[in-house]
């Protein structure tokens, strides 16, 4: 079983920078994808960011040049860089871990963006 524990979310301006972070605990294998989606009461879930064990990324296209994923392997943790924030960007951002056939995610947390 795994565990995710995100933190670092709260409120900012626009064109503030915030960091979250993601503690994976349990048994899990380096080769894993980590996460993070994000999601409001008017959409759904929407992927912001992934890393892969090797340390390949992907970011969604409103994210890209703004937003840096990163991990700590040592650690099990994830981080997500976020700079330049917008009104936009304001949401539940949850971690996710995709180990094996394994589907994990944190409880979320929240981000607010103000103008």
């Amino acid at each position: 079983q795994v565990q995710l524990v995100e933190s670092g979310g709260g409120l900012a301006q626009r064109g503030a920078s915030l960091r979250l972070s993601c503690a994976a605990s349990g048994t899990i294998f380096s080769n894993n994808v980590m996460g993070w989606y994000r999601q409001t009461p008017e959409k759904e879930r929407e992927l912001v960011a992934r890393i892969t064990g090797t340390g390949m990324t992907f970011y969604g296209d409103s994210v890209k040049g703004r937003f840096t994923i990163s991990r700590e392997y040592g650690k099990n943790t994830v981080y997500l860089q976020m700079n330049s924030l917008k009104p936009e960007d304001t949401a539940v951002y949850y971690c996710n871990c995709l180990d094996g056939d394994m589907n994990y995610w944190g409880k979320g947390t929240l981000v607010t963006v103000s103008s």
